[in-house]
């Protein structure tokens, strides 16, 4: 999912916090249709799939709003998946003050093919608290990768929890603000790592961990040019993982790891209608080894 940055608020409050007004959730979805042969017909024929090209979204003042929306349009026609063939924007004015969240602090693990990536993966879930069997689950999920959405998954138990296991969960209505967003492209150009697809995955898994329930994030994207995996925690912070899949591999996709007992309509609320917004940045700190990430947790 693609993310651009919301300009700053427009009012300051009395107390010092910031009023933030005027604000528009803009969301594109792109794309296309796909022709398979159906097998199982003693006459095969010709059936027609949808296959996801791109997603993207912020949080925008309303005079930026049709910049915003030609931006997101030239994302979906102009994609390493394929042209979209079918385009849907979403507007929506935010009617409650976005919830203020700060973001995960960055770091890169030092990994040199996806059994290396994988195995650090493993072990950053492991050290936050989730079971063999949800990990087992979560991978199994993304080497699949025919999941529209997120998966929710029970840390311990590894039950599925999401109420539709095709569509999954869409994290919305998230975006950071302007000067938040000038001191992360700070922090992350000292590691060389300052682009558009970091800055937004940061964005996302920020606000999936600022909810109590989530103890973790596993996140591989679908895109065949990006082979970056990352997982996220409270404890870890966000944690990039270079390499996880192999190049040109369209596999992908993304759990979530919650407490057993969580409250799935509550959580799913939360990430789908619950507007959140990035005000504070935390460190970037380079690239480490899985055994220094492992012994140096930020909790």
């Amino acid at each position: 999912m693609k993310i651009i940055p919301p300009h700053p608020p427009l009012v300051k409050g009395g107390r010092g916090d910031f009023l933030i007004q005027n604000l528009w959730s803009i969301r594109m979805r792109a794309s296309k249709e796909v022709k398979r042969q159906n097998s199982q017909f003693k006459t095969p024929h010709v059936k027609a799939d949808e296959m996801h090209i791109s997603g993207a979204e912020g949080l925008y003042r309303e005079e930026d709003m049709q910049c915003i929306v030609k931006k997101y349009i030239e994302r979906a026609v102009a994609h390493p998946k394929g042209r979209a063939d079918k385009i849907v924007i979403s507007i929506e004015e935010i009617k409650q003050k976005p919830k203020e969240i700060p973001a995960l602090p960055v770091t890169t693990l030092h990994c040199k093919n996806p059994a290396e990536a994988r195995k650090a993966a493993r072990k950053i879930l492991y050290a936050s608290g989730i079971s063999k069997t949800a990990v087992d689950i979560a991978l199994h999920i993304i080497r699949d990768g025919r999941m529209r959405g997120a998966a929710i998954i029970s840390a311990d138990r590894g039950n599925r929890l999401e109420p539709d296991r095709d569509r999954g969960i869409r994290v919305s209505r998230l975006g950071i603000r302007k000067s938040a967003s000038g001191i992360l492209s700070s922090g992350l150009s000292r590691h060389g790592i300052n682009n558009d697809t970091v800055k937004e995955a940061l964005i996302l898994a920020s606000k999936v961990v600022s909810n109590r329930d989530v103890i973790a994030e596993l996140c591989v994207s679908d895109d065949p040019d990006y082979t970056t995996g990352y997982v996220a925690s409270r404890k870890f912070g966000y944690v990039r993982i270079p390499h996880i899949k192999p190049e040109r591999s369209t596999h992908g996709g993304r759990t979530f790891f919650v407490r057993e007992g969580t409250d799935t309509a509550g959580f799913v609320n939360y990430l789908e209608r619950t507007p959140a917004i990035i005000t504070k940045v935390s460190p970037c700190r380079g690239i480490v080894s899985i055994d220094e990430l492992v012994s140096n947790p930020y909790q």
